[in-house]
């Protein structure tokens, strides 16, 4: 049969029955595992996030953790026999970060309190004490010296308001790391800081005979040894403060108003809707009191604030934001309802099904908070370099200042370079350079409808080399007819055949299941009770029928039938379904699929990315044969059986291929749970969404061909951004140690390598596809239609 044999199909009514997926596994799987998104406050670098994982994994009741520092999450996996959530949130808070639970509705909830302006007070204060400094810098670039410079007792003032006032957030940040066992960013900004201060401090209050006359009276130039004042550089501690301060605040807007994507899924809903009254008028009522079963009313111009039905009215709407295409879709009487789709023509009024994280929209922004908390394999080598990056840089200033001070004999120039090679090592773009990049990157495909399932899926899609396709479902609409039969006893009337094997399909889910029983319906054919259901693997399904005995329904072979072998052309490129009663043969009926319409489009796009696209299906070689010549696939396999799938793409991943499958049948989850990345089609059965690592919310295979493009254009970036932390790194500390950047300029350069990865990664928010020109092209079409129409 096509591509799943019955022997593979999946049912879902009350009468199910097993459906082995013929995957075997040595690994015993945890008796009890649950999982926890946490909310995490207080991170500054990647090695605060190594920190909280590096706790969390001592405990014996945590399987996994993942930190997402660009994301601000932790995502959990533990033992809820052993420990409970709020003992996983204390376990955080503990090593000095702050830590909430993210409830079912939580994210669904705070769209008000992400879109508020927050006016950063500590910030604008820091920036009004360095106002003066910057005069006195300025003053040195026009050639007046330290003459602008306020004085030095001043200058004490304003370096100590900043460094024990507007600093005291990375001493904070600073303690509890050192607390828990790591330096992170914030220890070399202290360090670096507090030297500075401690030693202006010393050399201002030793210059002089020691008396307040004195201590005021000096530093009228300004310091650093002009005009008989001290060499004093508060004025380096402030702006270092006063940079990387700057530098994290623009970190935390980019990253939760730029490049995450949640925070534009939720404002789709709207904050106040019109619910219908009993006397027929409408009210408008806040989301949060909407309930189920509510009647809503939605008008042209308004987006959908539920899950619902049309109970009235007709429309057109956009539901791209879940499905990745932009056309518009006619909503009429009984057609359902996504949250937050674009009313863009006509008013509908809509039962609630299904509000806030019960409804599509909030599924989708759940599965992508989680897969923006989780972290790609390339994350790993950022993570190991920076957990010993502070105390290797803290031994490298240590040796710069004394080689200095040696080589020099001037404490001022050794303490100066040894401060800006603490200041320019923060590893903060190294800790940016990958989730940055996969929170981007994430929410660009779910934007074009492709929900990866973690970072560890993307990361897989972009690397592979050969596609494997089903047929049914995925090439084709999925929506096979009866295009002729064939019955052994001509004296045996059709629908009593039809009526005999529907019974039996009737408790399967596969395409060609369903094309008999909807033919048996619309022939008005009762259905049989049948027991005893049960799959022979590979070849069909078998049931009893009282009055009837044992009904056989597969391949022909498992039927006893013998085709004749001058059949119509027809049955060369349909799939067969055979038919016994107590194993003699009764008849066969011929199904035919017709292939999608942009099927052509899709293979093309990927063999012109030099992905090898292969053909494996369970239908006869034929049919599979016809299929691929119509769409020029070379490589094309028939009558495979669940394990021959997932058998043939091990031996491809021996050869040395990336392979990723996509199907939609319970028959080819074992060939996703074995490919390196896998694609679950829109309206697949749950076994393969489950099975699989990211799910298709469109029926088009071309969204196949993005999610590869986007996961590759992903990858591209987070190389691109670990290469500019690493080459970053690696040439400022030296240039720093040899006295070619002050602390001010290294306080610059750091803040602006944070910036640069995070600009780098937002380029992906703009990336471009096939499928969004063509959507756009196509949605203009179907609106000029619709208004020529008019």
């Amino acid at each position: 049969m096509n591509d799943s044999t019955h022997a593979d199909t999946h049912n879902h009514n009350h009468n199910a029955y097993e459906v082995e997926t013929d995957i075997e596994s040595n690994t015993p799987l945890a008796p009890e595992r649950a999982h926890l998104q946490l909310a995490i406050e207080g991170m500054t670098c990647q090695a605060c996030a190594s920190r909280i994982e590096k706790v969390l994994n001592k405990k014996p009741s945590v399987y996994e953790v993942s930190v997402n520092f660009a994301g601000e999450t932790a995502n959990v996996d533990y033992d809820p026999t052993q420990t409970t959530p709020e003992q996983v949130t204390e376990w955080v808070n503990k090593t000095g970060f702050v830590a909430n639970l993210q409830a079912a509705d939580s994210l669904f909830e705070k769209t008000n309190e992400d879109t508020e302006t927050q006016y950063p007070w500590r910030l604008i204060g820091l920036w009004i004490c360095l106002v003066p400094f910057l005069v006195g810098m300025a003053g040195m670039v026009v050639g007046q010296g330290m003459a602008w410079m306020p004085p030095v007792w001043m200058q004490f003032i304003l370096a100590t308001i900043v460094q024990f006032g507007f600093a005291l957030p990375f001493y904070k940040s600073a303690w509890a790391s050192i607390k828990g066992g790591l330096a992170n960013m914030d220890v070399l900004v202290v360090i670096g800081t507090v030297t500075i201060w401690a030693y202006s401090t010393y050399l201002w209050l030793t210059h002089g005979d020691g008396t307040l006359n004195s201590l005021l009276q000096s530093g009228h130039a300004g310091g650093h040894g002009e005009s008989g004042s001290p060499a004093v550089y508060f004025e380096a501690g402030v702006m270092v403060i006063a940079f990387v301060r700057t530098g994290k605040y623009l970190e935390e807007r980019t990253k939760k108003h730029s490049l995450n994507s949640i925070d534009l899924l939720l404002s789709l809903t709207p904050d106040e809707v019109e619910q219908q009254q009993p006397n027929g008028e409408f009210k408008n009522i806040t989301l949060k009191e909407v309930q189920v079963d509510d009647i809503l009313r939605a008008k042209q111009g308004s987006r959908v604030a539920t899950d619902g039905v049309v109970i009235d009215g007709a429309g057109w709407c956009v539901e791209s934001h879940l499905t990745g295409e932009s056309v518009p879709l006619k909503k009429e009487i009984g057609d359902g309802l996504l949250a937050g789709a674009l009313v863009e023509n006509g008013s509908l009024l809509y039962r609630v099904r299904a509000k806030g994280s019960d409804t599509k929209l909030g599924d989708m922004v759940q599965a992508l908070s989680d897969a923006q908390g989780s972290k790609a394999n390339l994350a790993r080598l950022a993570d190991r370099v920076t957990a010993v990056f502070v105390p290797v840089v803290v031994t490298i200033a240590l040796i710069t200042f004394g080689l200095t001070w040696w080589l020099t004999g001037m404490v001022d120039t050794a303490l100066m370079h040894a401060v800006s090679v603490l200041v320019i090592a923060c590893p903060c773009a190294l800790g940016l350079a990958t989730p940055a990049a996969i929170m981007a990157g994430m929410g660009v495909a779910a934007r074009h409808g492709v929900w990866f399932k973690d970072a560890q899926s993307l990361e897989a899609a972009g690397n592979i080399d050969t596609v494997v396709l089903d047929k049914t479902g995925t090439l084709t609409i999925g929506k096979p007819t009866i295009v002729d039969e064939v019955m052994v006893d001509k004296s045996i009337a059709v629908d009593d055949v039809l009526q005999i094997v529907a019974s039996v399909e009737a408790h399967a889910s596969h395409p060609l299941a369903t094309a008999l029983v909807n033919a048996a319906t619309a022939r008005g054919l009762p259905l049989f009770n049948v027991t005893d259901i049960s799959v022979i693997k590979g070849a069909g399904i078998q049931a009893n029928i009282e009055g009837l005995g044992l009904v056989k329904v597969g391949t022909a072979e498992f039927a006893n039938l013998m085709l004749p072998k001058l059949m119509p052309k027809v049955w060369q490129i349909a799939s067969t379904v055979a038919i016994s009663i107590n194993d003699e043969a009764l008849g066969a009926f011929a199904l035919a699929d017709d292939l999608k319409s942009d099927t052509p489009q899709a293979i093309t796009a990927l063999q012109d990315a030099g992905i090898n696209v292969i053909l494996m299906s369970g239908d006869k070689q034929s049919v599979v044969d016809h299929v691929a010549g119509q769409l020029g696939i070379e490589q094309a396999y028939g009558k495979m059986s669940p394990r021959d799938k997932a058998s043939q793409i091990a031996l491809l991943q021996t050869a040395g291929h990336k392979v990723a499958m996509a199907g939609d049948g319970v028959n080819d989850a074992p060939a996703m749970a074995t490919a390196d990345a896998s694609f679950a089609m829109f309206e697949g059965t749950d076994v393969a969404q489950h099975s699989a690592s990211a799910r298709l919310m469109g029926e088009s295979l071309m969204h196949i061909d993005a999610a590869q493009k986007i996961a590759n254009a992903t990858l591209r970036n987070i190389k691109q951004n670990l290469f500019f932390a690493f080459i970053y790194n690696c040439l400022g500390i030296p240039l720093a140690a040899f006295g070619f950047l002050n602390p001010m300029i290294a306080a610059a350069a750091m803040a602006l390598s944070s910036i640069s990865v995070l600009m780098n990664a937002l380029r992906l928010t703009h990336f471009k596809t096939k499928v969004d020109l063509d959507n756009t092209v196509s949605g203009s079409h179907t609106r000029a239609e619709r208004l020529t129409k008019a």
